[in-house]
């Protein structure tokens, strides 16, 4: 049963929001406009703020759904880690596109919502004043996303959640070193 929800995750990351919001919304692939990153930040850009805000929730709530679904299933921390990875994973290289998806970022604080909520909640405020006064999605992943580990573990968590906090951000973060390198996900050229 663990793999079989570890396969849910991947298949549930997997399913491209911000692609499908293109074509129902503007009959056009995301991935031949702007940056060609199949999530919420290239949604927002090129759809629309209310589309970019729509695909962000979605794709977290495909974060936090297989992650609700593991611990429904009584699966052990680490197992639900897992399930969390693959999620990212699925979202990041969908099988769906070709293996070519988003960043993992909006699937990423969907997932650690749900793990590290107090931190995250603590965290959320300064990185929503840094999107709307900065209008800078990184740095706000950043406030977001850098200080977490720090947090989880001042604030008490077990050590494999602020390893997990660590982790999660840094497969997030190799995702945007591949896009800046000029390779896609799927290990393609960009250019």
């Amino acid at each position: 049963m663990p793999w079989l929800i570890v396969a849910l995750g991947y298949l549930l990351g997997s399913i491209p929001t911000a692609y499908i919001a293109g074509h129902l919304l503007k009959g056009k692939d995301i991935r031949q406009m702007g940056d060609g990153n199949v999530g919420a930040q290239n949604a927002f850009r090129q759809l629309g703020y209310k589309t970019g805000v729509c695909v962000f929730f979605i794709d977290a709530t495909k974060g936090a759904l297989p992650i609700l679904v593991a611990r429904a299933a009584s699966l052990s921390l680490p197992v639900i880690m897992l399930v969390g990875i693959a999620t990212v994973i699925g979202h990041n290289w969908p099988f769906y596109l070709g293996f070519r998806g988003g960043r993992g970022e909006s699937t990423s604080i969907g997932i650690l919502f749900t793990l590290v909520t107090g931190p995250m909640l603590i965290l959320a405020g300064p990185a929503l004043a840094v999107l709307v006064f900065k209008k800078n999605v990184i740095l706000a992943s950043a406030f977001l996303f850098v200080p977490l580990p720090l947090l989880c573990w001042w604030l008490g968590l077990p050590g494999l959640q602020v390893t997990y906090s660590m982790v999660l951000p840094a497969l997030v973060g190799f995702t945007h070193l591949l896009r800046t390198r000029g390779v896609s996900p799927a290990g393609t050229s960009s250019a």
